[in-house]
């Protein structure tokens, strides 16, 4: 699986993109780079990506704004490259739709690490084969690694799909942000459960859109934590 995906790294610290692309390539990766935002944005919206290696800080356009312009168009996993330790640029990221996350300095065995988990995700390995479950309104097709909502198909991200194939594996049982971060994300995060409330919000605007009312199956148990709810009280 590996040597056939492209990884595009958009980092202008060359030092940095050099060792990143190195390692990539010694696991057996394809990899492109980008030093700046303008050719990071064109390439990934022209070079069809299996996925992005985006830092935040970068001259001309930056990388929530390159997040953002991607996300109107594409699913492609994006995995953000950030020095910052503070929660708020993390956050901003995910609302904007990135998957994931990793503060420099990094080791390189853990990003290789999180290459390949956001890519099995993307691709659906990590979803055992089975038949679609209905929940009311909802259907989620583990085999295909779809969702419907009253018939109509929901577009979601990898991400987006694990969250509500969590959620709705047990209705009405409530579950933790911690539970979540640790069931859905797979790592122990250092940016907090708010990850997990943009993760719900933009969940739940997407079911919205759907169908009417639909974002109302995603309920808050407060002070808790998250359920589905199969009546959408």
């Amino acid at each position: 699986m590996d040597e056939k995906k492209r990884i595009l790294i958009v980092e202008d610290d060359a030092a940095i993109s050099d060792i990143v692309v190195y390692n990539l390539m010694k696991e057996g990766f394809e990899a492109l780079a980008a030093y700046d935002g303008e050719t990071g944005l064109s390439m990934a919206l022209n070079d069809a990506p299996d996925l992005i290696l985006l830092d935040l800080m970068l001259p001309g356009i930056n990388g929530f704004e390159i997040c953002r312009r991607v996300r109107e168009v594409s699913d492609v996993p994006i995995l953000m490259l950030t020095a910052r330790e503070g929660e708020d640029d993390k956050v901003e990221g995910l609302e904007l739709g990135a998957d994931d996350y990793i503060t420099k300095p990094f080791l390189m065995r853990e990003l290789i690490s999180r290459v390949r988990a956001n890519l099995r995700r993307s691709t659906g390995a990590l979803v055992p084969a089975a038949s679609a479950k209905t929940a009311r309104e909802i259907a989620v097709d583990e085999k295909s690694k779809t969702v419907s909502v009253c018939g109509k198909s929901l577009d979601v991200s990898a991400r987006e799909y694990e969250l509500l194939r969590y959620l709705t594996s047990s209705p009405d049982t409530v579950f933790t942000r911690e539970d979540i971060l640790r069931s859905v994300y797979g790592y122990e995060y250092d940016g907090g459960t708010r990850i997990v409330d943009v993760a719900v919000r933009r969940l739940r605007e997407k079911l919205e859109e759907c169908a009417e009312g639909a974002g109302r199956f995603i309920a808050t148990r407060h002070g808790v934590g998250y359920y589905y709810d199969p009546q959408g009280k």
